[in-house]
């Protein structure tokens, strides 16, 4: 009778004990009074050839944070504060899941976000539907990340096949506008997930527009020498180069085609390595009047991006870009899907971010509304056309299309300077 007493005595105590440890590590389910902090996880290249935009998508990230935390946390979990756990995924694959199981299981993170390169983020995304977290994607744009009927995965960024549907789109406009007829494009891309994925949206719109395809080339990422590609080009004369590249790569083709004065109708980017800040350095005056497309660039008029942009600018030294205004806005998401969650349990989130319509406050820099269809991919997300020109002497990203958009008092450059009319 007394083993069986203090047998009874024992167990009680363990499952006390067990009780207040779940409740101190703020898993999920933990009421309101337990929640000190929310861990996210935060998977980006920090090293590696992509580190540039893994640090602004880091620094966009804690200006949020910080910016939410001030305000009072997470409110309906009792003023509980974000805390950002950051990972580098190397830009490499097997890192990237290696440390999405770390900080699911060792960290005991409510949500896991990145990881900038398309290739990363589809291994990763795999790793948080087994453990059934939810991962939130601001940047990666490969189509078939939201198109594997993953519950766990919402996607802010547009789809790769977006950018490429409206860079036809564009092409078409200036085409029409300028009496340059266009009839045959090149395709030069990096050959991992993003770069096949533009490949496979360019030949489909390419296709229905009409437009002959005359070069198709991948290439390994992180080339050293890509002339043999700018060679295959030059001799085909395309009237428009089509480029879908990571920066050391963009800032080589670019150098390159400079060097052996390749010129086309047109030279259009597709964000990546063409919206990192580390291009316009490394390519001077040899960029001029490339284009590149995005959702956001600093001079677009849409509410609260000068306001934002400035504080960024004044805290970190330089402009955000489109991949640095994702990051932002999605720790705004994510706060709004927290305060109507109620809870750190996996399933309320996935379920708040699935019912996510967010038409006021400061994610309108990004797009009117945000909102999610049943793959998890933002509805909504504009995009727009930028010329790289130069402004009281410095290189910038000038919006030119659509019309609406524009900056005002600057109209698009077409054809390319030089053009070789054939």
């Amino acid at each position: 009778m007394f083993f069986k007493a203090r047998t009874g005595i024992v167990f009680l105590l363990v499952a006390f004990l067990v009780t207040l440890l779940v409740a101190g590590c703020g898993g999920g389910g933990a009421s309101k009074g337990e929640v000190k902090e929310v861990k996210i996880g935060n998977i980006l290249p920090l090293s590696g050839s992509a580190a540039p935009l893994g640090k602004i998508g880091k620094e966009a990230r804690e200006m949020a944070v910080e910016e939410i935390n001030a305000a009072g946390g997470i409110k309906s979990l009792g003023g509980a504060k974000i805390k950002m756990i950051f990972a580098d995924s190397k830009g490499d694959p097997a890192t990237g899941v290696a440390e999405a199981e770390r900080l699911i299981t060792q960290e005991r993170v409510a949500l896991i976000t990145g990881t900038y390169q398309s290739g990363v983020a589809l291994p990763v995304s795999e790793v948080t539907e087994r453990y059934k977290v939810p991962f939130f994607v601001p940047v990666p744009s490969e189509d078939v990340i939201t198109e594997r009927g993953f519950k766990y995965v919402f996607r802010l960024a547009e789809k790769t096949s977006w950018r490429n549907r409206e860079q036809v789109k564009f092409i078409q406009d200036m085409a029409s506008k300028f009496g340059t007829p266009v009839k045959t494009v090149a395709l030069i891309y990096e050959d991992t997930a993003w770069g096949q994925g533009a490949a496979k949206g360019w030949e489909k719109y390419l296709g229905e527009a009409g437009l002959q395809i005359v070069l198709k080339e991948p290439y390994p990422r992180n080339s050293s020498d890509l002339t043999p590609v700018v060679l295959k080009v030059k001799q085909l004369k395309p009237d428009i180069i089509f480029l879908c590249s990571y920066v050391s790569d963009a800032a080589l083709l670019t150098n390159t085609f400079a060097e052996h004065k390749v010129k086309p109708l047109a030279f259009i980017g597709t964000s990546g390595g063409f919206a990192d800040p580390v291009y316009f350095k490394t390519t001077g005056d040899n960029c001029e009047y490339f284009f590149d497309i995005s959702t956001w660039e600093p001079d677009v008029n849409r509410p609260f991006s000068k306001e934002v942009n400035e504080k960024f600018k004044q805290k970190y030294g330089y402009d955000m870009n489109a991949e640095a205004v994702k990051a932002y806005v999605a720790m705004y998401v994510i706060k709004d899907a927290l305060e109507r969650a109620g809870s750190l349990d996996p399933e309320a989130i996935r379920k708040a971010l699935a019912e996510t319509k967010l038409t006021s406050g400061v994610t309108q820099m990004y797009a009117p509304e945000i909102a999610f269809d049943e793959s998890g991919q933002m509805i909504h997300a504009p995009l727009v056309i930028c010329q790289f020109r130069k402004v009281d002497g410095k290189m910038e990203r000038v919006t030119v299309w659509p019309e609406k958009d524009a900056r005002p008092g600057w109209k698009p450059v077409w054809p390319f300077p030089g053009w070789d009319k054939k």
